[in-house]
């Protein structure tokens, strides 16, 4: 516990050290107490008692000084820290860095959070030493976090208040099993602290004007590892090969529709597994584990980056897995008219299938 606290001590300790060398930015330390919400009924053994942590972040304004401030009401962006004490042996702790970008809504009073980053958990899944951790099959782990909170700055001086309620989402996307997951429903509540100690004017000089692109073709590749569901079956590769049409409707939305093939290994070790372990499935192990989809999605813009919702179908299904729908989520960032690199969770419902690192291009 104590070296816990140390190196809580130090990362603030960089953070006030950064920002007092950084104009036009913030500071914020939140506690939070809340419960892991039930959606696999395994988990029940691992909940023990009702989680709690840490949210220190911190914050650089904008004030409109480019048009995507000002379309999005002036948001915040920065890096934030979360310690997290599962209360429980088996799931132990979790910490975690992210990016992230703060909206405000009704004369900001009302900031929601939306965080995407690494997580590490101390105590993961390990045959011999942690055979009940079904949710965290590795250490290292993708989380997501959304925060909504009731915001008031500069109540005493540069110091402010804030309270909300917080979603803290842990998974590792299948990379190794076990992955179960850990999601997090919480109350929090904290300070904030203004670096600076007059803020510039907010410019307000966006033109309304008509906003549209003729079609852009997009192709990427995206790839990875993961495993199945059956623990020890192995990590494989993954490649998946997209070509998309999308359509700019305004400054910020895009539509788009395309078509994708997949060439996920695990399934191969899995067909493998299915057709010798006599389960009575009707798998021969001459099922193709290639795939084959189509989708519509939307990608919201925002300066260099961008949010990209699929929802896609698969046409050639030849092995039952999951379901024939599939969902996919991330973030895009652009460099440059054209190209760009991807981070991006594709699903099955509420089930994870792998996290996928992409790059492509936007002609």
């Amino acid at each position: 516990m104590q070296k816990r606290f140390v190196g809580l001590f130090c990362l603030l300790t960089v953070f006030i050290s950064a920002q007092t060398k950084t104009s036009e930015s913030s500071f914020d330390a939140n506690y939070f107490k809340g419960y892991i919400a039930l959606h696999d009924n395994n988990l029940l053994g691992l909940i023990n008692g009702r989680p709690d942590g840490i949210i220190l972040s911190w914050n650089k304004k904008t004030f409109g000084k480019e048009d995507w401030e000002q379309r999005y009401n002036y948001p915040d962006y920065g890096v934030s820290f979360i310690y997290q004490d599962l209360k429980s042996k088996e799931l132990g702790d979790n910490f975690g860095i992210y990016g992230h970008y703060n909206f405000y809504f009704f004369n900001r009073n009302l900031m929601l959070r939306i965080g995407q980053g690494i997580g590490y958990t101390s105590n993961p899944y390990n045959r011999e030493s942690n055979p009940k951790n079904i949710a965290f099959g590795s250490s290292l782990l993708s989380s997501t976090y959304v925060m909504l909170n009731y915001k008031k700055e500069s109540i005493f001086d540069r110091f402010g208040f804030q309270a909300g309620f917080s979603l803290i989402h842990y998974s590792n996307a299948n990379v190794k099993a076990p992955n179960t997951s850990v999601n997090t429903i919480a109350l929090n509540a904290g300070i904030t602290y203004d670096i600076d100690e007059e803020n510039p004017e907010y410019v307000s000089d966006l033109k309304d004007e008509k906003f549209t692109e003729p079609i852009k073709y997009n192709f990427a590749f995206r790839t990875g590892i993961n495993q199945s569901d059956i623990i020890g079956s192995g990590q494989y590769p993954f490649y998946i090969f997209s070509a998309y049409a999308d359509k700019r409707i305004n400054h910020k939305s895009a539509l788009q529709f395309g078509t994708e093939i997949f060439f996920s290994n695990f399934l191969k070790e899995l067909i493998r597994f299915e057709s010798t372990a006599a389960l009575g499935n009707g798998v021969t192990g001459d099922e193709d584990y290639k795939r084959v989809g189509v989708f519509i999605g939307h990608e919201l813009f925002v300066n260099n980056f961008s949010l990209e919702t699929q929802l896609g179908y698969y046409l050639y299904y030849p092995f039952e897995f999951e379901s024939r729908t599939y969902i996919r989520a991330g973030l895009k960032r652009y460099f440059g008219e054209k190209w760009f690199g991807a981070i991006t969770l594709k699903s099955h419902g509420f089930r994870a299938e792998a996290v996928e690192l992409g790059i492509g291009v936007r002609l």
